[in-house]
């Protein structure tokens, strides 16, 4: 059983893909503090100033300064400033992972497509045209 463990974790795909979180995660961390530290503040002042994060409703139908203050109070809150920072940095997040596939794509060397050597006549139809020549004689 451990030889069988050892084989499995020594394999190509498994050290690959160990690789490959590894990686995810050190990205992960670059991509998100492009997003907090450079891209929401930009997106932040074009927008008038406004911490999308402090934007919220109370339930209780008080007014709060800010989203850590209404929670602070203790009431139901509806933070629908975290889910549109969510969603702009789903946005930002997915232009640079195209932008770096979109760089790695241009490293790789073009694949090579054969043209398809166009098939001649099926069986049946040269017996076919020989049965009209035939026939014609």
């Amino acid at each position: 059983m451990l030889k069988e463990f050892k084989n499995f974790i020594m394999t190509g795909n498994v050290i690959d893909f160990a690789v490959a979180v590894i990686m995810a995660g050190a990205l992960g961390a670059v991509i998100k503090g492009f997003v907090d530290n450079i891209a929401m503040p930009i997106v932040g002042y074009f927008a008038g100033g406004i911490d999308f994060a402090d934007l919220h409703i109370a339930m209780d139908g008080n007014e709060y300064a800010t989203l850590a203050a209404a929670k602070e109070a203790g009431g139901a809150v509806i933070g629908y400033g975290l889910w549109i920072n969510t969603i702009i940095n789903l946005i930002i997040v997915g232009f640079v992972m195209f932008m770096i596939v979109r760089a790695y794509n241009k490293t790789k060397k073009p694949v090579e497509v054969t043209p398809e050597v166009p098939k001649g006549p099926s069986q049946e139809d040269l017996l076919t045209e020989i049965r009209d020549l035939l026939s014609k004689k």
